[in-house]
């Protein structure tokens, strides 16, 4: 397979996952009562908790989606993020440097991630 029909079967995937994903929300936001007054109403035999469920499993596929599409186009990224980061703007940045760059960012975006669910973890208040 080229890369080309990989790079399309993926946007495919991605844009399938992420319409599931609209979708689902909106029926969780809008077609379905709060939350709290929820409690036994179903759409096509799934309860809230279930639509729930949907949301999140597609949210799981679109972030594998987009880490497949990030790894597909790593050199490129790390490129971009080398050329931005680079001191030097007249020299041509090699390859090992540009990998450090792209890590050193993924490193950053994963500890604020965590750091964010963290907070949320130990922040959470139990009902008063």
């Amino acid at each position: 397979m080229s890369r080309t029909t990989v790079n399309f079967l993926l946007d495919t995937l991605l844009l399938v996952a992420f319409s599931i994903l609209v979708w689902s929300a909106v029926i969780v936001r809008f077609v379905f009562p709060p939350a709290y007054d929820s409690r036994g109403w179903t759409l096509w035999d799934l309860s809230l908790d279930d639509w729930l469920n949907v949301q999140f499993a597609m949210v799981a596929v679109l972030a594998l989606g987009v880490l497949i599409h990030v790894m597909l186009h790593w050199s490129w990224v790390c490129g971009v993020v080398a050329s931005r980061l680079a001191h030097s703007k007249k020299g041509k940045i090699d390859n090992g440097t540009q990998t450090l760059y792209g890590v050193g960012l993924l490193i950053v975006i994963l500890n604020v991630l965590g750091l964010a669910i963290a907070a949320g973890a130990l922040m959470i208040r139990g009902p008063a």
